[in-house]
Formats: C-alpha cells, structure tokens, sequence
C-alpha cells in the first residue's frame, strides 16, 4: 500500500476524529514548519556569534511546532473528550489534542519573549507577561478537557489572561524606552500589532471546536494550522527582518558568563584607576 497511511497505523480513539485528507494537510504544514526551521537554523549559524539570540529562539518555537505536527499528521498526541454540544442526539466523543497545547505552552511565551526584549520592559513585567501566556494555554487546555458547560469558565479565564498580553503589547511596551531608537519601535508596532490580532484568533477557533463542537476535527485541524503558520514562520520572519542590522549592543544583552563579567569588571577598574 502507498500513500499517507497514519490514520490506519494509529487509529482514531474518538467517534469525531481526524481523517486521511485532515492528514495529508497536517503533513504539509509540518514539511513547512520543518523547512523554516533548517532555514532559521542556517541564518543564525551564518551570524556572528552574540547576534544569534532572536534567530535562535526562533528556531526553538519552529523545531517545536514541527514536532507537534509531526505527531498530529501521524494521529499521536490525542485524546477522546465526550463534546458538551451532540447534534445527533448520541453521546459522541471528541479528539482533544494535548500535543498542540504542549506546543503552545512553549512557543507562545517565546513568540512574546521575541518582541518583548527590545522594549525597556523591567523583568518583572516580561516574566509577568510571558506567565499570562501560560494561564491562556493552561485554560485552554483544561477547558478542552472539561465536558460539561464548566469549561466556559475556563475560556473566561483564558480571554482575561489575553486581554492582559493586549494592554502589554499595545500599550504598556510601547510606552517604554526602545532599544536603538526610532527604528526598534517601528519595528515593534509591526510585530506586536501583527502577534496581538494572531493572538484573539485562537480563542474563536477554540469556541468553533473544542468548546461549542460546531466544526468538525478536519475544520479545526485546517483552521489551527493556517493561525499557526501565519503565527510562527511568518511572524518570526517579520521580526527577523526587522533586526537583522541592528546593533545587538543597544539591546544590552550580556552572555552572563563569568569571564565577560569578569572583562568587564577590569574593563571598570582600569578607567576609575
């Protein structure tokens, strides 16, 4: 037998679950997510080192999400849910793909981390901002899971947490002192404005099926993987473009390791003397 034959090596363990064609499209974006990895790799091997941070991080939340799509096209990393909403009057269940939450739990936080570290934000605010990335991923994730209208309350919780990565980004960043000027901040407005409206489009995807079950698995699998492609590859390469002269010394990024400390203490010294 030729042809993608994942559904019937690993088969489905809900009544809706994904189908061969649903497959077919998931493989596609994961051969995508794959291919802008090796690419970002590649760039970030061919800078200078201590110029690699944002391509390195790229590379992160890239070779994350081609795993997560390597384990959705081969139907791994799921879970039947009974739905709260049953059209035919029957008692069906629901793939709810844990996997694709794994893969949000890390990458969403990064995504926030890449725009964020050329702001002024203190630590405090960054870290606070990238935990209510968390708390949007963990309710979305438990809200899936919940069968019963509970799982409502979890979206509330969700949306609030996203209303907060909101002010962050619109507002409260950009109100901050920037890196390098006038050409980091315009920079940033592209980037955040682009990553906040990516953002409030999972919540409406996630109403469509895991929480109101109106759209069947093939849909969500097609509308989660287009927001993930325009969300990953191409915001990375918005944001990539967006530094690749820019002086990583205005950043005032330090390596953290003893030796330059240690440089630079003496560095201190020898002028004071």
């Amino acid at each position: 037998m030729s042809g993608n034959q994942a559904v019937g090596i690993n088969p489905p363990n809900a009544v809706e679950h994904l189908t061969t064609q649903a497959s077919d499209w998931l493989w596609a974006a994961f051969s995508f997510m794959a291919v802008c990895f090796l690419a970002t790799l590649g760039w970030s091997v061919m800078r200078p080192r201590g110029t690699r941070l944002f391509h390195e991080i790229a590379a992160v939340v890239l070779l994350t999400s081609s795993l997560a799509y390597f384990s959705m096209a081969s139907d791994l990393g799921a879970t039947p849910v009974a739905v709260e909403f049953r059209g035919d009057g029957g008692d069906p269940t629901r793939q709810i793909w844990y996997v694709r939450y794994i893969q949000w739990f890390i990458n969403f936080p990064l995504l926030l981390l890449e725009v964020l570290l050329a702001t002024g934000l203190p630590l405090s605010d960054i870290i606070t901002t990238l935990f209510m990335s968390i708390v949007l991923v963990i309710c979305g994730l438990v809200g899936a899971l919940v069968h019963s209208t509970y799982k409502w309350g979890y979206f509330t919780f969700g949306c609030s947490a996203l209303l907060w990565l909101w002010y962050v980004l619109l507002w409260h960043a950009p109100s901050t002192q920037f890196a390098n000027g006038g050409i980091v901040r315009r920079g940033y407005y592209l980037a955040a404005g682009y990553l906040a409206f990516m953002l409030i489009t999972y919540p409406i995807c996630w109403a469509c099926a895991e929480g109101a079950n109106v759209i069947t698995v093939d849909a969500e699998m097609i509308w989660y993987g287009i927001l993930d492609c325009l969300t990953a590859p191409l915001f990375l390469a918005i944001i990539l473009w967006q530094v690749r002269a820019v002086d990583y010394s205005a950043f005032g990024f330090h390596s953290g390791k003893f030796v330059d400390h240690a440089a630079a203490s003496e560095k201190r010294g020898a002028q004071q003397a």
